[in-house]
């Protein structure tokens, strides 16, 4: 496919380019024929691989050994050994982050093989952005970036931004419109705009993805697939392109985004430690995944006919949770396009890739519910058939990284339990089975002092080689803020996440008990930008976690205080939830520590151009009406540009007519003014009415109420 292939005019009264459907069967997960030959192996592959998971077992195995030499001093009894089984489980999944970080010091960089800067785009791409319920401002303000640095460097003619939507909100819907119109208004003769926004929002944003390939994939040789808040240089998106040119076996190719932008606390202590210690842990993963890496669903590029080929994702047999579509697509669409003999690579060393992170505790929460039901769902998926292993292994760390919260959990019960048994319950010398000596909790303390310290170690490793990489590289360090800066925050990030531990242990435990009990995760909206400031939140979300962290300490106080030190991380994380999880949303607590020098990061310090533009062009825009349904009625030319970019609805089936529909339309019939009309439409009523152009003109044509007419003015003009 050629880059001059099918030029339409890039303002166009339609909403998306002519179809150009693109196949997209939907695959078998118990059946499996091969596509493509398999890659060999390259050797530091195998290397880095080795390092991970042979370092990750032998270290595993050392602290089981002495986990067992702690509790076996008087026999191992069943709690002993329960509680041995849950330490060695939750001590390998910190073990396995330690190794990859290990891995990634000995891989070294390595920057995947590019094509000369020189080599022209042959193809065209498209910057796909599905949103739902998004900041419209916010989204198109990254994407006018985005287009203007493409057309900097004189590579805008090889992309075109195509909007997804999913919006359910009527307002929402219009303000996106209003948005998208402006944006190709601004981007005209630079780069074509295109919008869709589905009837129906099936599969949610797999779904929404799937509808696009089918319909329009074959306009499109990539797409680079965009979260609403992501964002990435014209540098970045060139070499993407040019490494799909390059490489005609490579499927997926992933960047690793760096967050940006975050104000309150927990956001800037998510920045920092991405910085500073994530690329190690990045590049130990791009080691050893080679070939078989993973998609993250956003800020990647891909191969547009090989994900039409691969990637149509079935319904998982079952009820929800665990049945119905696929949450957590992007780890499947990964391991089925390799599946099919696509190569799936991580580009760790390629910057110019941001995202932004929530913003509070509690968002990540929210978010981390549906991340939650995604991964567990992936239990269905790991036997697939023909996958290959490290597509396994990345299912299986995905399980992990929620199922580990029960676990530790059920760890600390353990200890608990045991410890309250050595201190209430006698031992018992005269059992029904004869035996020389009795058998009770016995520890070794010095071991376990021992193991504990081993245990910190390598929990705190990749942040300490962060640490030391941050020291070394000059340029990140300034950007830290030098130096005593750089060690500073360190400490803080290691003290404050260490507190927020025990609250997100709990959350997810939370999370996988609703899941395990059949509880639908749903889909809300994600919240963006700063978090809240009120303690109300804070304190109905955290009373319980707060409770259990009181309780603790209440059983240890009995059992022996000086339990409580052993568990004070936890036991302070769990009693301080609420104004820990209140902290976390301030952003007054981040502005004044940066102000202080801490947690800075370089793209705050020396932002990229393209970050400073995006901000320019958001804060240059004007805000967009709460109320879109009343700006479309007031403004003539807004409401032809809304209807002209969404299309004609679908036809309701025969003999089955919308209720909303029918109801939108009698309520403008009977009305007098659409004053009255306005307060009489809800919910879905007002969807329809920003969906069919004959409605909303028999609004508009409703006589205005004389003390309306300043305020529809005024309406006009923000349109």
């Amino acid at each position: 496919m050629s880059a001059e292939k099918s030029v339409l005019p890039l303002v166009t009264g339609s909403g998306m380019p002519a179809r150009e459907p693109l196949a997209m069967p939907t695959q078998d997960l118990r059946a499996w024929c091969a596509q493509l030959p398999p890659d060999g192996t390259d050797l530091r592959v195998v290397w880095a691989r080795l390092v991970t998971f042979g370092g990750g077992f032998a270290l595993t195995a050392f602290g089981l050994y002495e986990m067992i030499r702690v509790v076996s001093l008087g026999g191992i009894t069943i709690l002993e050994g329960i509680m041995t089984v849950l330490f060695t489980v939750t001590f390998s999944w910190i073990a396995l982050a330690a190794t990859t970080a290990l891995a990634g010091v000995i891989a070294g960089p390595r920057m995947r093989t590019l094509a000369s800067a020189r080599t022209p785009l042959t193809t065209r791409t498209a910057l796909v952005m599905p949103i739902y319920h998004e900041d419209a401002r916010r989204t198109t303000a990254c994407l006018q970036a985005m287009a203007e640095d493409l057309a900097r460097v004189g590579a805008g003619g090889a992309f075109e931004i195509v909007v997804l939507s999913d919006s359910t909100n009527p307002d929402a819907w219009v303000r996106e419109t209003l948005a998208i119109n402006r944006l190709a208004r601004d981007l005209a003769g630079v780069m074509p705009v295109w919008y869709r926004r589905r009837w129906h929002n099936t599969a949610k944003k797999a779904g929404n993805v799937k509808d696009f390939v089918e319909h329009w994939g074959g306009r499109y040789d990539h797409m680079v697939v965009l979260d609403a808040d992501s964002l990435m240089s014209a540098e970045t998106l060139v070499c993407l392109v040019q490494a799909m040119q390059a490489d005609p076996k490579l499927g997926i190719l992933q960047t690793v985004p760096v967050l940006a932008n975050g104000r309150t606390l927990f956001a800037r202590l998510q920045q920092f430690a991405g910085r500073v210690h994530g690329p190690i842990v990045a590049r130990g993963l791009a080691a050893w995944q080679g070939f078989d890496g993973n998609y993250w669903g956003h800020n990647a590029i891909i191969r547009t006919a090989a994900f039409a080929g691969a990637c149509g994702l079935p319904d998982l047999p079952g009820r929800k949770p665990f049945g119905g579509h696929i949450l957590s697509h992007d780890f499947v669409e990964a391991a089925l396009i390799r599946r099919a003999g696509w190569r799936v690579e991580m580009a760790s060393e390629l910057t110019g890739s941001w995202e932004e992170s929530p913003p509070s505790l509690i968002d990540v929460a929210i978010r981390d519910r549906r991340w939650a039901q995604g991964n567990l769902q992936h239990s269905k998926v790991i036997g697939a058939r023909g996958l290959a292993w490290p597509s396994r292994i990345h299912f299986a760390t995905g399980i992990m990284s929620y199922a580990a919260s029960p676990l530790w959990l059920l760890l600390i019960v353990a200890g608990l339990a045991l410890s309250a048994q050595a201190h209430f319950i006698r031992p018992e010398y005269f059992a029904k089975d004869f035996q020389l000596f009795p058998t009770w909790p016995r520890f070794d303390s010095e071991r376990m002092i021992q193991l504990f310290i081993l245990t910190m170690g390598v929990l705190f490793f990749p942040k300490m080689l962060g640490l030391i990489r941050g020291l070394l590289e000059p340029e990140l360090r300034r950007g830290c803020g030098g130096a005593l800066a750089l060690v500073g925050s360190t400490l803080l990030e290691i003290v404050l996440t260490s507190l927020y531990a025990p609250i997100m242990m709990l959350v997810h435990s939370r999370h996988v008990f609703e899941i395990l009990t059949g509880n639908d995760a749903g889909w809300s909206k994600q919240r963006r930008g700063q978090g809240g400031s009120d303690w109300y939140e804070p304190m109905v979300r955290h009373r319980w976690h707060t409770g259990f962290g009181v309780g603790i300490v209440i059983l240890a106080t009995f059992i022996s205080p000086a339990m409580i030190g052993w568990l004070s991380p936890i036991i302070l994380g769990l009693v301080f939830a609420i104004p820990l999880s209140w902290m976390s949303g301030n952003a007054r607590i981040g502005t004044d520590l940066a102000h202080a020098g801490l947690l800075l990061t370089p793209e705050e310090t020396a932002p990229h151009p393209i970050l400073r533009r995006a901000d320019a062009i958001e804060a240059g825009l004007p805000d967009l009406p709460e109320d879109g349904i009343a700006i479309i009625i007031a403004d003539p030319a807004a409401r032809a540009e809304h209807f002209d970019r969404v299309g004609e609805p679908p036809a309701a089936h025969r003999g089955h007519p919308e209720p909303e529909l029918l109801t939108a339309a009698t309520k403008i019939r009977e009305a007098t003014t659409r004053r009255e009309a306005l307060a009489w439409l809800k919910g879905r009523e007002r969807l329809f009415v920003a969906s069919h152009r004959t409605l909303a003109e028999a609004l508009a044509q409703l006589p205005i109420e004389p003390d309306d007419h300043q305020q529809e003015a005024a309406l006009a003009r923000r349109a």
